[in-house]
């Protein structure tokens, strides 16, 4: 699958950031969640992941070197976002990401369920696996840049929770407790460099 092409399928076929928290929402109102894995596990994760967005939602403040950043774009662009709803990292970050597009109208933020888009997936995987989010700049049919699935700090400590074979919910928790002491803040840096090297 060419890049125009996964371009055109997430804006025919990708949800905006409202519908997909309304999708979110309407599923665990009947005790579902995204995916074909519907257990009490992936449901637990999905019902914490929707606090977690409204946390981030209620409490964001954007950068004013982010917003400044976000505004400079001048062409019509398309972010394309790999998620599921039970995925922590995705719940960590999409919130941030579509308060970004948000500032600009220039910018499409379209969201893609991963398991209903394995062709656009495996062209985006991390390190070989379907690590989520990843999210995709377009402009035009052409590829600009690729970030996640999780700001550097955070993959290190999931690295090093998967080095030492460590627990999943042991290193889980040591990083959702790091998402909570940074409030965002490495993320925003991140797309801040991101939006400038793509527009250097």
């Amino acid at each position: 699958m060419t890049s125009p092409e996964i371009e055109q399928v997430a804006i025919g076929q990708g949800l905006a950031y409202p519908a997909y928290r309304q999708l979110l929402d309407r599923l665990l109102k009947e005790g579902k969640t995204t995916g074909p894995d519907q257990s009490e596990k992936m449901i637990s994760y999905a019902r914490l992941n929707q606090q977690r967005m409204q946390r981030i939602e209620k409490q964001l403040d954007l950068s004013q070197d982010l917003r400044a950043a976000v505004a400079e774009i001048k062409v019509d662009q398309t972010w394309v976002a790999l998620t599921e709803g039970w995925c922590g990292d995705a719940a960590q970050n999409l919130p941030v990401i579509a308060c970004m597009a948000e500032v600009n109208p220039r910018i499409t933020l379209r969201l893609l369920l991963r398991d209903e888009n394995p062709a656009v997936m495996d062209q985006y995987l991390f390190n070989g696996t379907r690590s989520i989010p990843r999210v995709v700049l377009f402009q035009s049919g052409r590829e600009l840049a690729v970030w996640g699935p999780r700001p550097g700090p955070a993959q290190e400590i999931v690295n090093e929770g998967k080095r030492s074979q460590r627990p999943h919910d042991d290193w889980s928790k040591e990083l959702h407790a790091w998402y909570g002491r940074d409030k965002t803040q490495t993320l925003q840096r991140e797309w801040v460099d991101l939006i400038r090297r793509i527009h250097e």
